[in-house]
């Protein structure tokens, strides 16, 4: 009976991890969004984190207005690339990002994860 419990717990143990491993850390899709950093921000109640908001422009205007879109919430999980995002607020960027099947409350709001930054080229 013994032997039966000690294999039960080993299983159910690794069960979890895999399944721990597949919700938070196991990237689902990777690519790439460009458009206007229209808001980024440092928010949080216990846990601070660097949260932001990407317009996807569909059509534009004659004027570079753009008529259509709509919007990419995303996380970043590291220090220095918020400080280069902060100084490109209100600017078109490239995005590159990482989904993530689940969300962890330390490393974000959302299941996108930024890792890069780039400028569009013109």
């Amino acid at each position: 009976m013994k032997k039966f419990l000690y294999w039960s717990l080993a299983i159910l143990v690794l069960v979890l991890a895999l399944f721990s491993y597949w919700k938070y850390s196991f990237t689902f899709s990777e690519g790439n969004r460009s458009g206007l950093l229209q808001k980024f921000s440092y928010k949080g109640t216990i846990f601070k984190t660097y949260e932001g908001e990407l317009i996807l422009s569909s059509v534009k205007s004659n004027q570079d207005v753009s008529l259509a879109s709509e919007k990419f919430h995303f996380s970043v999980p590291e220090k220095a690339l918020a400080e280069q995002l902060l100084k490109l607020e209100g600017t078109m960027v490239v995005l590159h990002y990482k989904e993530k099947n689940g969300v962890l409350p330390w490393r974000g709001e959302t299941v996108y994860l930024v890792d890069g930054v780039t400028l569009p080229p013109n």
